[in-house]
């Protein structure tokens, strides 16, 4: 039997025609026939505010596999159901805002949130609370925003704190600060900066004394209380 290269078939039907605007992606409109849609574009060159290389979408997109991109830019998000670890932000500016309330659970099938934020009565619940702990064993010691318990290990000499404006920590900032050491004749200064115009309960100086003795300070914004 022969071999046979080439084949020739006297197609009497018409080809279709692709239809639609400039840059549309086609779908089948019919039998041979396509067409394509304002709603869905592709720019080979820079549009508008388009960069080139960019398709357009004007409507939704149902996916049933995985979506991977290199960046997401969202403006709107109904339902977020994510599982694994997520990372927001990669700057300390930047900021991550929300409206509502807000719980976090442990799983496992735990009955309670262990940390709960109300939007309607707005007050804050945890189960347990774990605050940023110093151990000072200088002579001096600035207290930092990000100060909560500051512990002095110090016994051989008067350990100074200085107290900066409740403007820099901010209206119902709380710190704790504690002697842990047995000291004899020294004792825990706390000090307002030099020539600053707030207070630690009224005065520019709060001296701790006794044995082992702590203090907790609240701020009002300016000044610090005793409580």
């Amino acid at each position: 039997m022969g071999a046979w290269r080439w084949a020739y078939v006297d197609c009497t039907a018409t080809g279709g025609q692709a239809a639609g605007p400039t840059g549309s992606l086609q779908y089948l409109t019919g039998s041979n026939a396509t067409s394509g849609s304002g709603n869905l574009l592709y720019h080979t060159a820079a549009y508008g505010p388009y960069a080139a290389s960019t398709m357009v979408l004007t409507g939704t997109l149902v996916v049933s596999g995985t979506v991977s991109a290199s960046h997401y830019h969202v403006e709107s998000v109904t339902v977020i159901d994510s599982t694994g670890s997520t990372y927001f932000g990669n700057t300390t500016d930047d900021q991550h805002h929300r409206t509502g309330s807000f719980s976090l659970w442990s799983g496992g099938g735990s009955t309670a949130p262990y940390l709960s934020a109300s939007a309607q009565s707005k007050q804050t619940f945890v189960k347990g609370f774990g605050g940023n702990y110093t151990a000072n064993n200088g002579a001096t010691y600035t207290l930092l925003t990000s100060d909560y318990i500051v512990g002095c290990t110090n016994s051989g000499l008067t350990q100074i704190i200085t107290v900066p404006s409740g403007s820099f920590f901010g209206a119902g900032a709380v710190l704790i600060i504690k002697d842990e050491v047995s000291r004899g004749a020294y004792n825990i200064t706390l000090a307002t900066d030099a020539g600053a115009t707030h207070t630690i309960d009224g005065a520019s100086t709060y001296i701790l004394t006794g044995s082992l003795p702590a203090i907790s300070l609240y701020s009002n914004g300016t000044n610090w209380f005793v409580f």
